[in-house]
């Protein structure tokens, strides 16, 4: 049986090798109360993560982005189904505002979609961005996000915005935190300019008295490092060099008279990690103890203790015991303070092969491409996966180059770090040879910070606010007018009326505080909703708001660097092309509409049926109009009285109700209460105001028949105003009430690609062929391979001569990501 997604994380204790005086943990104090913590902290906060693969990087302002998302557990990285509501957001950084968003369903951890770009929106750079509601109880740098390039009829970015700053951000980060006095360290830094990117430096770096100490250079995306020996009394200066000659001074980090220094070698051996510990410390506790904790994605791998009295040590952590991905090394000194830390990463070739091999190695115009798609492990064996697949023409959609993200970099690195990683493919492509070296320079100068220390051993943690989503979401708050507390708890009714004119009801309390939810709906597309508010005699006093209406925050202030580049003649085309297809798909629309309208159809005027009665002609029946609501305060206050055989004992609130004849051995039997066809209790009808009733409904002994045997006491049917089949409930509401509309899942369109090989009747002759030079001729967000790792698609190539690029993406239901990439040639 798969895990669930609050799976609960197992503690790994493993016998560790020792180069010299580590002791194995004895059961201490505090590395028992460390890990108790750390376990309690993940149990009560897991995380998951989402990946979104879209058919290309740049789009036409009035294209569709078609795109599909992955949700997975954060901690073991198998496709998750526990939230199933996926957010999708389209973000513009330079106004920090939301300007697009939508709602996928999530079935078994996959969500496909698409995105329509409208006129409305703006060139630009954007981020899109993918979360859970679960996931904001964490900070939005731990969304997935990607760069979105929307492109103006004329080719322009107008939306984007230069940096006001020139100065690069030069940042000299000491390994494990700190520099301390006498103990040699390495130094790692990264330059970045205005706009985010990366950019080469070098320099040296200079002592108070200015006398040079040692030079630098980047080897990797503005990365490098140097080793230095800190100083009593020393204070260090970067002289920075930048491509242009211009020298800029960056201060080191300040030196530490006392301290710790923890330095790590994941290259050298192939199967063991090398954990250097060095300090200057004293202390007069003999058995004073510095404890190593080694965790991945909240799994605690080691803890390792270490004798003060050494003030060199080395630690052997063997590379198998650790799960593919970043793992976190903290060092804690004698005070139980974490003093040093360090990323890893952990490389198992974990993953899946991809492979597309088409039928043929070249193909004409319009010829059908038949694609047999495998997927195997490392060992070549055959797996199962789950995969989405893109075809673009590769002219027309250009891509910066097989280094961007992809599903394997953000699920083993991306997801982790805090920031944004350059180029985060290279890492995973065998091509660069200097990989693993650069990974570790990256995870000296990436930050990573899911969690703070000091929480975790306080054992403060942190409230979950935003629960998982197993569904569709209403959630907000009932106060007085003024926002004060109402003073105790609110009944509501809820009713949505959905596209199809169908509808839900909903009833329910808030609680003392007046927070209320109603969770796991389901709708799909533009929904009316409607809350009505009861707390005593009168609605006038309520305010009712909805969570839904507001937009999340967007804390990002950083303009994603854009760095996709189309040639001119490449521009040029796509745009042509791209308003070519937009054009030819109006005419589509025009041709329809226009044959629509010259069809004449005679028939019977159809009256739309009231889709909440499900009755014939009522045995009785009151309409509700302004005499006989006058001065009434509930519904059965209206029609006590109006219809024989129906007996009203007391009054408002206190009243009940019985129908002539019903009842049974054991007595009288109540009606059963139907509110625009949903059955309600007593004490619900009595809160609906009488303003709101249109009619109301009694049936009696055989006409209650339709009911089943809820219904032995009769019917009392209330309709009401809002509920009517031809009323918009967004005209009028009555005091105590909110109305909005609401999206719902975003219904999946199915993407559009066309099949020569099948001529239609009004194809006449070439006269009637249309040009096909679309950009994206493919996307099958949705193909899953067999036991035997295998899976066929089809597709027809278009008008151009070109190269189509084939992208596929996909995990495993244990969590295995992978990426296939190939080319197809028209010719």
């Amino acid at each position: 049986m798969r895990r669930s997604f609050f799976h609960r994380v197992r503690l790994i204790l493993l016998c560790i090798v020792s180069l010299s005086a580590v002791h194995f943990i004895d059961d201490p104090e505090f590395s028992k109360q460390v890990i108790e913590r750390f376990r309690a902290y993940n149990q009560q906060r897991p995380t998951e993560k989402v990946y979104i693969h879209t058919d290309r990087d740049a789009y036409l302002i009035g294209e569709t982005i078609w795109l599909k998302g992955y949700l997975m557990n954060g901690t073991t990285h198998e496709a998750d189904s526990v939230s199933r509501v996926l957010y999708v957001d389209l973000v513009d950084p330079v106004a920090r505002r939301i300007r697009l968003r939508t709602q996928l369903r999530t079935t078994a951890g996959y969500a496909p979609g698409q995105l329509f770009l409208p006129d409305s929106i703006a060139a630009g750079t954007y981020q899109l961005r993918g979360y859970t509601n679960f996931m904001r109880n964490y900070p939005d740098a731990y969304f997935f996000s990607k760069t979105i390039t929307i492109l103006g009829s004329d080719g322009t970015l107008t939306g984007t915005a230069n940096a006001t700053t020139t100065r690069p951000d030069v940042q000299f980060l000491p390994e494990g935190g700190q520099l301390v006095e006498g103990i040699e360290s390495r130094v790692a830094f990264k330059a970045v300019n205005a706009s985010g990117q990366s950019m080469p430096v070098e320099g040296f770096v200079l002592n108070a008295k200015k006398d040079t100490v040692i030079g630098f250079a980047s080897t990797h995306l503005g990365m490098g490092y140097f080793t230095i020996n800190p100083e009593l009394g020393q204070t260090y200066t970067a002289s920075v060099r930048l491509r242009d000659g211009t020298t800029l001074s960056y201060p080191l980090p300040a030196v530490q008279t006392q301290g710790v220094v923890m330095q790590i070698d994941n290259l050298s051996h192939k199967d063991n990690m090398k954990v250097y510990v060095r300090h200057n410390k004293t202390s007069a506790d003999a058995t004073a103890k510095l404890t190593l904790f080694a965790q991945t994605r909240g799994q605690i791998i080691h803890v390792v203790t270490i004798p003060m009295a050494k003030k060199s040590s080395v630690i052997q952590l063997p590379r198998n015991t650790f799960p593919e991905g970043i793992s976190q090394l903290t060092l804690f000194d004698e005070t139980h303070k974490p003093v040093s830390e360090r990323l890893v990463f952990i490389n198992k070739n974990e993953q899946i092969s991809i492979g597309l091999t088409s039928d043929k190695k070249t193909y004409k115009n319009r010829e059908k491409v038949d694609l047999t798609i495998t997927t195997t492990n490392a060992q070549g064996k055959p797996i199962a996966a789950n995969l989405s697949l893109a075809a673009v023409d590769a002219r027309l959609a250009p891509e910066v180059d097989s280094t961007g993200a992809t599903i394997l970099s953000h699920l083993l690195l991306s997801s982790d770090l805090t920031g944004t990683v350059e180029q985060p493919n290279y890492y995973f492509d065998p091509a660069h040879t200097d990989r693993w070296l650069q990974i570790d320079l990256l995870l000296m100068t990436q930050g990573w910070r899911r969690f703070v220390w000091t929480d975790v051993l306080a054992g403060t943690i942190p409230p979950i606010n935003q629960p998982v989503e197993r569904g569709l979401s209403l959630t907000g708050r009932v106060v007085r007018p003024n926002q004060k507390d109402i003073g105790g708890k609110v009944k509501l009714t809820f009713l949505l009326v959905k596209r199809d004119s169908t509808r839900d009801f909903l009833i329910g309390d808030t609680d003392e505080l007046g927070n209320y939810g109603a969770y796991d709906l389901d709708f799909t597309d533009t929904t009316t909703v409607m809350i009505q508010g009861t707390k005593g005699k009168a609605n006038r006093t309520l305010a009712i708001s909805l969570d839904q209406l507001l937009l999340p925050t967007v804390t990002s202030t950083q303009v994603p660097y854009n760095p996709l580049e189309f040639r001119r003649d490449e521009l040029a085309e796509f745009i042509r092309r791209t308003k070519e297809y937009q054009e030819i798909e109006r005419q589509i629309r025009r041709n329809g509409e226009v044959l629509l309208q010259a069809v004449t159809v005679k028939a019977k005027k159809y009256e739309e049926r009231d889709s909440r009665v499900i009755y014939g002609t009522p045995d009785a029946s009151v309409k509700f109009n302004q005499q006989n609501t006058s001065g009434r305060l509930t519904i059965l206050d209206v029609i006590q009285g109006q219809i024989a055989g129906v007996q009203v004992i007391g009054n408002g609130f206190n009243a009940r109700v019985q129908i002539r004849g019903a009842a049974n051995f054991n007595g009288p039997v109540s009606p059963l209460f139907v509110l625009d066809g949903m059955p309600m209790d007593l004490q619900s009808i009595l809160g609906i105001s009488v303003q709101d009733v249109d009619r109301v409904d009694v049936l009696k002994g055989a006409s209650a028949a339709i009911y089943g045997s809820r219904a032995s006491g009769g019917v009392i049917s209330i309709l009401t105003k809002r509920g009517g089949p031809n009323n918009d409930l967004a005209l009028a509401a009555a005091p105590g009430t909110l109305i909005a509309k609401l999206p719902g899942y975003a219904p999946v369109r199915e993407f559009y690609a066309p099949r020569y090989d099948v001529r239609k009747p009004e194809q006449t002759g070439p006269s009637d062929r249309r040009p096909d030079y679309r950009t994206t001729l493919f996307w099958a967000p949705m193909i899953q391979t067999d036991v035997e790792g295998k899976a066929t698609v089809s597709f027809f190539t278009s008008d151009a001569k070109t190269d189509i690029r084939l992208r596929a993406e996909g995990i495993t239901i244990g969590g295995m990501p992978g990426v296939g990439r190939a080319v197809v040639k028209v010719e």
